[in-house]
């Protein structure tokens, strides 16, 4: 897997299939989105591209107090290739990013930076400070694809919900619905 650091030295992908968020944890539910990226990818001939953010947008928003983060960016990125991922472009999260609206984001780094083809997007995904839902901001100008909850013995996987186990001693059970070891620094 190739790692991109930022939009300036980016390639011309080849048919990109992108999807984009956190990742913290790489749990389960990560893990379905990333397989069915890399199955449109597969299906177009093309490439599969995860966007992430360095720091997490929590902390360079002032609300981070208590955040746990899951795995290191390194972490994230071998649990990615390991999925078969053909590159991680890793977004400088900082205030001016933060203040990008859904509509320019699509605009100038799905499109413009990218050359976005297909969009895999979680069941609640949405774009920019204004928080724009995917149907909209993306307008019919690529192919979205929604890919539902992943619930485990009908709890929802997430990493607010992986953090909660964790903080309450429940290691195991953080462990299964992460699908791999944590190797926190405890």
């Amino acid at each position: 897997m190739r790692i991109y650091r930022g939009f300036d030295a980016l390639p011309l992908f080849r048919h990109p299939a992108v999807t984009i968020g956190s990742f913290d944890g790489v749990h389960r539910g990560h893990r379905a989105l990333v397989e069915r990226l890399v199955a449109e990818a597969l299906q177009l001939g093309g490439e599969s591209l995860v966007l992430t953010f360095e720091p997490h947008p929590r902390i360079t928003l002032g609300r981070a107090e208590g955040l746990q983060l899951l795995t290191t960016l390194d972490e994230k990125a071998a649990l990615l290739a390991a999925l078969g991922v053909d590159a991680l472009v890793v977004i400088p999260f900082d205030r001016t990013f933060s203040a990008l609206s859904g509509a320019d984001f699509v605009e100038r780094i799905l499109l413009g930076k990218l050359g976005a083809e297909t969009l895999v997007a979680g069941f609640n995904h949405r774009f920019g400070h204004d928080r724009c839902d995917c149907e909209s901001a993306v307008a019919g100008r690529m192919k979205i694809v929604r890919v539902a909850a992943c619930e485990v013995n009908g709890q929802r996987v997430s990493s607010t919900l992986i953090r909660k186990l964790l903080a309450t001693g429940n290691r195991i059970e953080a462990e299964r619905l992460a699908g791999h070891p944590l190797n926190l620094n405890e």
